[in-house]
């Protein structure tokens, strides 16, 4: 049955609605970075681009870098604007825009983030990089799908859930697990863990300038918590949408971050750029030149 045009938005030049892209405009491999500037810090490693598009906060670079096709994708700020682009990007890759229905084989997309992040665990420093074996969404996305049920998954949410949110007064959250062969081969000397995701910067990680909030006693209970030997390492807005909606549609998904923030010691870094830009570099090094 094919998609109505209420569901399945397309440009007057056949591009889907958001992303302003053609299927032919983004590669197997794509990267995600939140600041649309980043996109070029990205993009300028490439040794060519091959597509520039932008609409509204999306900007989208895909080129060549050692022989492989890569793209690069800022999604902006949340998990509002995740749900937005891993749909376009999986329509793009498995649905027939013309015609508007499903394509028979499936094309198994590999998102990687390529973000920033605040630690929340007092062995995670600042300038340090974490790749996250979970996310945890304490935003509310994953109450709109009907996820899959595995059971590591199930029993961190519930587990988060007795001694977490549920004492704090806050909503269950939903869990999703990164893929297992990009957490297996890549990044060994990263530090593994979970990753808290929120639905906002100021409160919804305990931040309080002029309001107050009420995630600060929340916020300590996590960081004594533990699951099968991961703590909570970090806390952002983007890896658990990621994770939940790659492993609902049949892509691979990882998460890496450096960590600008120590929110335990109140320190932040003293060279963000450089951090950021050692990060770009790693993760292009090894998903450039990997076995994929």
């Amino acid at each position: 049955m094919a998609f109505h045009p209420s569901e399945l938005i397309l440009n007057p030049d056949g591009s889907i609605y958001h992303l302003n892209l053609l299927p032919e405009d983004i590669a197997d491999t794509i990267f995600f970075v939140g600041d649309p500037s980043r996109v070029k810090q990205v993009s300028r490693h490439f040794d060519r681009i091959l597509v520039r598009k932008q609409k509204r906060e999306f900007i989208t670079h895909t080129g060549e870098l050692n022989g492989r096709r890569l793209t690069v994708i800022s999604t902006g700020i949340g998990t509002d604007n995740i749900d937005i682009v891993i749909n376009e990007l999986d329509a793009l890759a498995n649905i027939d825009l013309e015609y508007r229905v499903e394509k028979p084989e499936k094309k198994q997309l590999t998102f990687v983030r390529i973000g920033t992040s605040g630690g929340i665990h007092p062995d995670v420093e600042v300038d340090r990089f974490v790749k996250s074996t979970y996310g945890i969404g304490m935003d509310g996305l994953g109450v709109f799908y009907k996820s899959r049920d595995h059971e590591d998954v199930r029993a961190l949410e519930n587990t988060f859930h007795e001694q977490i949110t549920g004492p704090s007064g806050l909503p269950k959250i939903y869990a999703a697990r990164g893929t297992t062969s990009l957490l297996d081969s890549a990044f060994p000397e990263f530090i593994e863990g979970m990753t808290l995701t929120a639905t906002g910067f100021y409160g919804p990680q305990g931040r309080s300038i002029r309001l107050p909030n009420k995630m600060e006693e929340t916020l300590k209970r996590i960081q004594g918590f533990s699951f099968q030997g991961l703590h909570c390492t970090n806390i952002e807005m983007e890896t658990a949408a990621i994770y939940l909606l790659s492993d609902l549609l049949g892509h691979r998904a990882l998460s890496c971050n450096v960590i600008l923030a120590n929110r335990i010691f109140g320190t932040f870094s003293t060279h963000p750029k450089e951090s950021i830009n050692r990060l770009i570099e790693k993760v292009l090094d090894h998903f450039a030149s990997a076995a994929l």
